[in-house]
C-alpha cells in the first residue's frame, strides 16, 4: 500500500499499470476502490498509469476532525502533492461528484498540471460556496440517532456514509470546511479539453449544462436514465472517457 505526507495529513493512494498518467479523484463518503474499482474503471483504463488517491478524511487517509484541514484548497492541494511525490509534471484527470468539485478546482488553479479534465457528478452549482445549505448534512452525519433525521437528503448522505463504514465526524467536518467559490471568470482563457458528465436522473446534480457552458472546450454528456449512485458504471460513460482522454493533446 502506498501513502505519502500532504503537509501533515497521510493520503493512501493506488498507482496502478503503465503509460499516460490519469488521476481519479472520488466522491464523498467513497473511496478510491469504491469509486473506481468497484465500478470498473481500473478496467476500462488499463491502458494508463491509474493513480486514484482516498481523499482526506476518506477510505485508508488520514480522518481529521476539524473542518479547518478540508478547507480552502486542502483538498485540491493533496492532489498537486501526490503529482509532486509522483514526479508527474502533466496528467490526466477525473473526479466525481465531490472529486468532481476538487477537479474544477484543479483545473481553475493548476491548468498547467493537465492534459485533459473529466467533470463527473457535478454541474454549476457545485463551484458556489454553499455551506449553510449543507448544514442539514453536518447534523445528519453528527446526530447520535439518525432515525430523527427527517429531511430526506440529509438522510440519503447519512445512509451512505454508514454503508461504506465512513467515520462520520471526519465527514461531517468535510462537509462542513470552508471553501472559496469558483466562478466562471476563472476560466474564460481556458485552453484544456474539458468533458462534463452527468446522469439524466441524477437529482444530486444541479445545472451540468450549464457548468459546460461556462467553460470554454468543454462538451456534456448526458446519460440516459443514470443517476448520481449509478452513473459511474455506466458503459458509455466509460467509452466516451477512453476517446476524450485518447484524443487530449500531449
Amino acid at each position: 500500500m502506498a501513502f505519502f505526507d500532504s503537509n501533515g495529513v497521510k493520503i493512501h493512494f493506488e498507482d496502478r499499470g503503465s503509460g499516460d498518467p490519469v488521476i481519479l479523484v472520488h466522491g464523498f463518503a467513497s473511496k478510491a476502490e469504491h469509486n473506481w474499482g468497484l465500478t470498473g474503471w481500473y478496467k476500462t483504463l488499463a491502458n494508463y498509469r491509474v493513480i486514484a488517491l482516498d481523499c482526506r478524511g476518506h477510505g485508508q487517509s488520514d480522518k481529521p476532525h476539524d473542518a479547518s484541514a478540508y478547507s480552502g484548497s486542502a483538498m485540491e492541494d493533496d492532489v498537486i502533492r501526490l503529482l509532486d511525490h509522483l514526479n508527474i509534471k502533466r496528467a490526466l484527470l477525473m473526479g466525481y461528484s465531490m472529486g468532481g468539485r476538487i477537479s474544477m478546482g484543479l483545473l481553475a488553479h493548476h491548468p498547467d498540471r493537465f492534459r485533459a479534465v473529466v467533470l463527473g457528478g457535478i454541474g454549476a452549482g457545485a463551484g458556489v460556496a454553499e455551506r449553510e445549505t449543507r448544514k442539514p448534512i453536518v447534523q445528519a452525519l453528527l446526530a447520535d440517532d439518525k432515525s430523527k433525521v427527517t429531511e430526506p437528503r440529509a438522510r440519503l448522505f447519512r445512509d451512505f456514509a454508514e454503508a461504506n463504514k465512513n467515520d462520520l465526524k471526519a465527514l461531517a467536518a468535510c462537509m462542513d470546511a470552508e471553501r472559496g467559490a469558483i466562478t466562471a471568470n476563472e476560466f474564460t482563457r481556458n485552453s484544456i479539453p474539458v468533458l462534463v458528465v452527468a446522469g439524466s436522473k441524477d437529482e444530486l446534480v444541479a445545472e451540468p449544462e450549464d457548468l459546460a457552458n461556462m467553460i470554454p472546450l468543454a462538451q456534456l454528456l448526458k446519460l440516459d436514465g443514470r443517476d448520481h449512485l449509478n452513473a459511474p458504471g455506466d458503459k458509455l460513460y466509460h467509452q466516451a472517457v477512453l476517446e476524450f482522454f485518447a484524443s487530449a493533446p500531449k
